[in-house]
């Protein structure tokens, strides 16, 4: 049984729950304005056409015609021009003040604790961790594994059409993690909505983006950027766990 959900992913880190409270605090800023705009609507649709075309008397026709010849009048108001200048202004740096330190925060550099490299290929993701060379004691290559799509006749009981993969990203929970993400063709898109990370992978570049895993889970994403015939083909897959299956996972590589 499928369910219908609109919003959000949930979020799995800091930056992604920033991500919502800024959504939901900007959506209060819109409805409020969009009730005063409607209020005015229907304030002057009802004035100025409804109880002019349909009176409920002649004396009330007779008054709103005399309205309508004093309104005719009216040029301009220097306290509306006062209001509709200063509280859109208001309005703005209330919204810029979050938006600002919310930029901040996904664009801060922090001193990784685990780091890995997303490379994009026509049409799969490979992955690579390079951090665990000098930790033993002999010549050891990078741990370098391909993440492909697994396809529909292919799946398990229970595994998502076009999101399951082969080879998911493994990553530790509590820590800081350095995402780097280049290209080898085209450019490709890094994108996990739960992480509220989505940054380009483009060729000869390389660009990073840092999370912070909050709870273990199975997050799903996509390349985002329109990159060829099989564009929706090339699912990511991030598995975050506790920092003990982290180890194993990575001695098994090494192993």
């Amino acid at each position: 049984m499928y369910k219908f959900v609109i919003g959000f992913s949930e979020p799995a880190t800091p930056i992604m729950e920033g991500i919502i409270d800024l959504h939901n605090y900007i959506f209060f800023y819109l409805i409020l304005i969009l009730v005063l705009v409607l209020w005015i609507f229907f304030g002057i649709l009802y004035r100025f056409w409804y109880i002019i075309r349909f009176p409920p008397n002649c004396f009330v026709a007779w008054t709103n015609r005399k309205d309508m010849k004093k309104f005719r009048k009216f040029s301009h108001s220097s306290r509306v021009e006062l209001f509709w200048t200063i509280v859109p202004s208001i309005i703005l740096i209330l919204i810029a003040i979050p938006s600002f330190a919310l930029l901040y925060a996904m664009d801060e550099v922090l001193n990784p604790a685990v780091t890995f490299k997303a490379i994009g290929h026509q049409w799969f993701w490979s992955y690579e961790y390079s951090d665990y060379a000098k930790y033993v004691g002999k010549p050891l290559n990078n741990i370098v594994f391909d993440s492909n799509l697994i396809f529909e006749s292919d799946l398990l009981l229970g595994e998502h059409r076009l999101l399951q993969v082969d080879n998911p990203i493994v990553l530790p929970t509590d820590l800081h993690i350095r995402v780097i993400i280049t290209s080898l063709d085209v450019i490709h898109s890094w994108s996990v909505p739960s992480f509220g990370v989505k940054c380009d992978a483009v060729p000869g570049r390389l660009n990073q983006v840092f999370v912070f895993l909050k709870r273990e889970g199975v997050f799903y994403g996509q390349c985002s950027e329109l990159c060829g015939v099989n564009h929706g083909f090339m699912p990511i897959v991030v598995k975050a766990v506790s920092m003990d299956e982290y180890k194993h996972f990575i001695h098994s590589k090494i192993a």
